[in-house]
């Protein structure tokens, strides 16, 4: 195939996957913000179920994907603290993910490294997640400003990307990632600021720096699972989510804003009080 022949099949490709993208999302993610809504279990079962997702995906993508002795105590480890997040146990839940931390350094057979930053990183997200929906009158709202950030960051970054192009963000990494995305995905994550300062739901300086720094998180996050790919070769996370890849891919920007939300809202608020952290000034 020419360089010419290739260039309409590559355009072609990139349209059904923006359609498959758009439609995915068109279907998940008013479903993540009634469940955000009603919170409770529910919540803390959406959360889990990621949780444990995340950490399957980040074992096969690390190459212990049939570590079964592995793979088995982190998932009851992050289900059991599911459910202790569930019956508002907070300490128990912290307690199971020490003991899981603890088992799946001792028996990974092999990078065991590596085995204990992907439990990590799903533990990691799914407290902080938990813990920013936590507080009942704020923590809805929370939540929903730092999934608005994730998602305009992400399309904000995507467009201005595409239409702007320009030099690369950190070509060796993630390609196609320009300058001009993540500029486009910060002032994106600044119109979420504005627009919940409008609706008086916090003051306009404190949530446009909260809003810029998260959505600088939310875009190292997305390099960050890029490295961790890149490092073993693998493309796609896997391939759950039609045009998205698998939760890793999709998650990845989330996590990362999220965890440096609870621990902001953590200092200023509480572990009971997250969400007045981030939204009361």
């Amino acid at each position: 195939m020419t360089e010419r022949e290739a260039a309409p099949a590559a355009a072609s490709a990139d349209s059904r996957n923006l359609v498959m993208r758009i439609a995915a999302a068109a279907v998940l993610i008013p479903l993540a913000v009634a469940i955000a809504y009603a919170g409770g279990w529910l919540w803390a079962a959406l959360v889990t179920l990621a949780a444990v997702g995340l950490f399957v995906e980040w074992l096969a993508i690390v190459g212990l994907a049939g570590a079964t002795r592995v793979m088995v105590p982190g998932v009851a480890a992050l289900a059991v603290a599911g459910l202790c997040f569930a019956i508002g146990r907070l300490d128990a839940a912290l307690i199971v993910l020490g003991v899981g931390f603890v088992t799946v350094v001792s028996i990974a057979p092999e990078r065991r490294n590596w085995a204990a930053a992907g439990f990590l990183y799903a533990a990691a997200a799914e407290i902080a997640s938990v813990l920013v929906r936590l507080d009942p009158v704020k923590g809805f709202a929370a939540l929903m400003f730092v999934l608005l950030i994730v998602w305009v960051t992400d399309s904000g970054a995507y467009f201005a990307g595409r239409g702007i192009g320009g030099p690369k963000l950190w070509p060796r990494v993630s390609p196609k990632k320009t300058w001009a995305g993540a500029a486009g995905g910060f002032a994106a994550s600044l119109a979420v600021a504005a627009g919940f300062a409008a609706l008086d739901l916090g003051r306009i300086g404190p949530l446009l720096m909260l809003s810029g720094a998260l959505s600088v998180a939310s875009q190292l996050g997305d390099l960050f699972e890029s490295a961790v790919k890149r490092r073993f070769g693998v493309k796609d996370s896997s391939h759950i989510i039609p045009g998205h890849g698998g939760l890793m891919d999709r998650l990845d920007g989330f996590v990362a804003a999220v965890v440096v939300a609870a621990l902001f809202g953590l200092l200023r608020g509480g572990a009971d009080g997250v969400g007045r952290g981030l939204m009361v000034w």
